[in-house]
C-alpha cells in the first residue's frame, strides 16, 4: 500500500471557476472513495490561466485550446501540483513532454443545451435575433441551420453567461448539459439539444486527469478511477481532432459511441460562418477506432480543401 499511496498531501491543480472546482471535488471524492481516505488528505490549488483572464476578446483571436492549460501544465512540471484535472473539450491533442493524460472519469451527458428564459428551441427563435455564444462551433453550427441569426460574443463561466442572458443581452445561448448536470443547476430552463441536430465538440462531457509521465506512485493512485469506455471513445474522438488539427480556432465537431464491441465516429466541419458544412461517419470494431478517427478527418480534409476555414 505505501507504494501506492502518495506520502504526503496530493495537490489537485485545476482552474478557479465552480464547474473547474466541482469536477476537481468529483476527482477527490471518488479518491476519497477508493483508498478510504479523508478530504484532509488531499488540496485543491485554484490555478488562473491566460484564457481564464482574457474576458475582452474572442478565443479565437488570442490562441488556441492550450490557453485554458498552460499556467496549470507548468505547475504540474514543476511539482507544485500533482496532477490537474482537465475538461476534456479544452485539452490540446498533445501535452507537454514529460506530462501524460491516461485518467477518465466517466462520461457526463454529451449533449449540448439550448438555455433562453422563454424560448423553447432554435426554430422558434425570431428572425434576426441575438444569440450569445464563444464557441466557435456553436456559431458555425447556429448559422448553417440559422443564417438569418445575430450572433453575439458571450465570454465568461456559466453564471456569467446566465446573467447575460437575464440581462437581456441575447436571447438565449448554448452551455454543455455536463456542466449544467456537475453543477446541479435544474431550474434554467435547459433543453437539451439531440447530437443529431447538433453535434457536440471532441471530448465535450469528459474529465481526464493529467500527471507527470515519471510519477509511478500517482500513476498507480489514479488508476482505479480511469473509465475505460471514456477513454476508447476519447482516444478515437481525439486522433480525429489531431489529424484536423483542431484548436478553438476551428469549427470541429466529433463523437464516438460503442455498442457491444463496434464504434461509430461522427464528424463535421464547417466554414466559419455556417455557409458549408461537411460531415461523415465511421463504422467499425473498437480496435480500429484511431485509424478510423484518422481516415474520418483525411476525407473532410480532402472535401474541404486549403481555405475551407479562412474567415470571410
Amino acid at each position: 500500500m505505501k507504494d501506492i499511496l502518495p506520502s504526503e498531501l496530493l495537490k489537485i491543480g485545476t482552474r478557479g471557476s465552480p464547474l473547474a472546482l466541482a469536477q476537481a471535488a468529483e476527482t477527490r471524492a471518488r479518491l476519497m472513495v477508493v483508498w478510504d481516505l479523508p478530504e484532509s488528505a488531499f488540496e485543491v490549488v485554484v490555478i488562473q490561466t491566460s484564457g481564464d483572464r482574457i474576458q475582452d476578446r474572442p478565443l479565437r483571436l488570442v490562441g488556441g485550446k492550450g490557453l485554458f492549460t498552460k499556467e496549470i501544465e507548468e505547475q504540474l512540471l514543476d511539482g507544485r501540483i500533482d496532477i490537474a484535472v482537465h475538461s476534456m473539450k479544452d485539452m490540446p491533442t498533445h501535452q507537454p513532454d514529460g506530462l501524460v493524460l491516461d485518467t477518465y472519469l466517466p462520461r457526463e451527458d454529451v449533449r449540448d443545451a439550448f438555455v433562453s428564459p422563454n424560448i423553447q428551441n432554435i426554430s422558434e427563435l425570431p428572425e434576426g435575433a441575438r444569440v450569445g455564444t464563444s464557441s466557435l462551433r456553436r456559431r458555425a453550427q447556429l448559422l448553417n441551420l440559422r443564417p438569418d441569426l445575430e450572433v453575439v460574443e458571450f465570454r465568461g463561466n456559466v453564471h456569467t453567461r446566465l446573467k447575460k442572458l437575464e440581462n437581456r443581452v441575447a436571447s438565449c445561448t448554448f452551455l454543455a448539459m455536463a456542466g449544467l448536470n456537475r453543477l446541479n443547476v435544474t431550474d434554467i430552463g435547459a433543453n437539451a439539444i439531440d447530437t443529431r441536430d447538433m453535434l457536440p465538440a471532441v471530448g465535450q462531457g469528459a474529465i481526464g486527469i493529467e500527471r507527470r509521465s515519471a510519477d509511478e506512485v500517482t500513476a498507480n493512485f489514479l488508476k482505479p478511477l480511469n473509465d475505460v469506455e471514456t477513454e476508447k471513445r476519447l482516444v478515437v474522438e481525439r486522433a480525429f481532432l489531431d489529424t484536423l488539427d483542431g484548436s478553438c480556432q476551428t469549427p470541429i465537431a466529433g463523437l464516438a459511441i460503442i455498442e457491444g464491441s463496434e464504434l461509430t465516429l461522427r464528424g463535421e466541419v464547417l466554414r466559419p460562418d455556417g455557409t458549408e458544412k461537411l460531415s461523415g461517419i465511421r463504422i467499425g470494431s473498437i480496435a480500429d477506432g484511431v485509424d478510423m478517427g484518422r481516415d474520418l478527418a483525411t476525407y473532410l480534409l480532402s472535401q474541404a480543401g486549403p481555405d475551407f476555414f479562412s474567415w470571410r
